[in-house]
C-alpha cells in the first residue's frame, strides 16, 4: 500500500503546484498600482491608479466610471485585463472604490446619478495634476449604469479627450422591464408566469411614481426579490434616468460598445438613440455579437462554473477576443487625431 501511495501523492502535489503556478502567472499583471486617496466635498474616496511598468513622458489616462452594484476599485480584479491592455498604448488607468466600500467615504446608495457625475468630475480635477499625467489626454471608460453618469460629467467637463460607452442604457425604466422580460424567457418561464411578474412590478413601479415610502412598498413586496431600504431609497432617485438629452453634450470622439448576447439592455434600442443625438463625425460602433452584457465570451458567460474557473486561471480570456483590441486600437486612433494626424 505504500508503495502505490507515494507516486499518488507525488502526483497530487505536482498538479496542486501545478495550479498554483498557472494561477499566479495568469493573475499577475504587467502594471504598477498605485494605491490612492482622493478628497471630496463627500469625503475620501480610495482606489488605484494603473500605471506601465516601464514608461517615458506623459501618460494618457482612463477614468473607469462603474455600472451598478456593490464594486471595489478593480471589479474584483475584472479590469486588470483592460488595465494592462491600455498601459500597451501608452494610458494609465484611474478607478476608484465606490463610496462606503474599501475605505471609501460614505454609500453608494445614497447617490443620484448627478451625484455620481460629480463625483467623477472632482477625481478627474485631482487626476489632471498628477505628475504621470497629460491632462489633454484624459478619456472616460463606463459600463451600463455609468452610460447615465458618463454624458453628465461631459456636459460640464468640456476637456474630456474622449467617451468609452459599454453596453449602456438609454431609460431606467425600460431598460428594466426589456432585462426583466429577456431573463425570464431565458430562464424558460412560460408566458403567464411572465405576465404575472409584469404586473408585479408595475406595481412597484406606481409606488415609485407616487413617492411611496419603504413601508408602503414593504405591503406589497415580493419576499423572493425583496428591495432593501437604502436599495429603495437609490431607485427612487434614478428611476426616471433617462439619457437621450445629455447624449446632445457629447463635443469629443465617443465609442459605443455592444454584445449580441446582452439580455440586460436592449443594444438595438441604444444604438438607435446614440446615433440619432451623437454627432455622425464623434461616434463610432462596435458590434460583438458572441459578447454579453459584460463583454464576456458566449461560451463562458453561459456556464458560472466555467465563468469562475476562467476568472481564476485565465482571466485575460474572460472577455470577447475582439473586446481588448477593439477599445485599445479607438485610444490609438484618438491620440493620432490629437497629434494632427488625419484618421482614416
Amino acid at each position: 500500500m505504500k508503495k502505490r501511495f507515494k507516486p499518488l501523492l507525488l502526483v497530487t502535489i505536482g498538479i496542486l503546484t501545478a495550479s498554483v503556478l498557472l494561477f499566479l502567472y495568469q493573475n499577475t499583471y504587467s502594471i504598477i498600482e498605485k494605491k490612492i486617496e482622493i478628497n471630496t466635498p463627500n469625503g475620501v474616496l480610495t482606489g488605484i491608479l494603473a500605471l506601465p511598468t516601464n514608461y517615458s513622458g506623459k501618460l494618457g489616462l482612463v477614468v473607469f466610471v462603474h455600472g451598478d452594484g456593490t464594486l471595489n476599485a478593480t471589479y474584483d480584479d475584472g479590469y486588470k485585463p483592460l488595465w494592462e491592455k491600455l498601459t500597451s498604448v501608452g494610458y494609465a488607468s484611474l478607478s476608484w472604490n465606490k463610496p462606503g466600500i474599501n475605505g471609501s467615504s460614505g454609500n453608494w446608495l445614497d447617490q443620484s446619478m448627478e451625484d455620481r457625475a460629480q463625483e467623477v468630475i472632482t477625481v478627474i480635477d485631482w487626476a489632471k495634476y498628477l505628475p504621470e499625467i497629460d491632462s489633454k489626454r484624459i478619456g472616460l471608460w463606463g459600463s451600463s449604469q455609468a452610460g447615465w453618469v458618463i454624458p453628465k460629467v461631459v456636459k460640464e467637463n468640456k476637456s474630456i479627450a474622449f467617451s468609452i460607452l459599454v453596453a449602456p442604457a438609454i431609460n431606467w425604466i425600460s431598460q428594466g422591464q426589456y432585462n426583466t422580460k429577456k431573463s425570464l424567457e431565458k430562464g424558460g418561464h412560460s408566458k403567464k408566469e411572465i405576465k404575472e411578474v409584469e404586473k408585479y412590478d408595475n406595481q412597484v413601479l406606481n409606488l415609485l411614481e407616487s413617492r411611496s415610502t419603504y413601508v408602503q412598498y414593504l405591503k406589497i413586496a415580493n419576499k423572493d426579490s425583496l428591495i432593501s431600504k437604502d436599495r429603495w431609497n437609490f431607485i427612487k432617485k434614478n428611476y426616471n434616468s433617462d439619457v437621450t438629452e445629455d447624449l446632445k453634450h457629447f463635443n469629443s470622439p465617443v465609442h459605443l460598445v455592444l454584445g449580441g448576447q446582452d439580455i440586460n439592455v436592449d443594444v438595438n434600442n441604444t444604438e438607435l438613440i446614440y446615433r440619432q443625438n451623437i454627432q455622425s463625425n464623434l461616434l463610432s460602433v462596435s458590434f460583438l455579437p458572441n459578447a454579453n452584457h459584460s463583454m464576456l465570451k458566449k461560451n463562458i458567460a453561459t456556464s458560472k462554473l466555467l465563468t469562475n474557473l476562467t476568472a481564476i486561471f485565465f482571466p485575460r480570456y474572460l472577455f470577447d477576443d475582439k473586446y481588448l483590441n477593439d477599445l485599445t486600437q479607438f485610444v490609438s486612433q484618438i491620440d493620432k487625431s490629437l497629434a494632427g494626424v488625419p484618421l482614416p
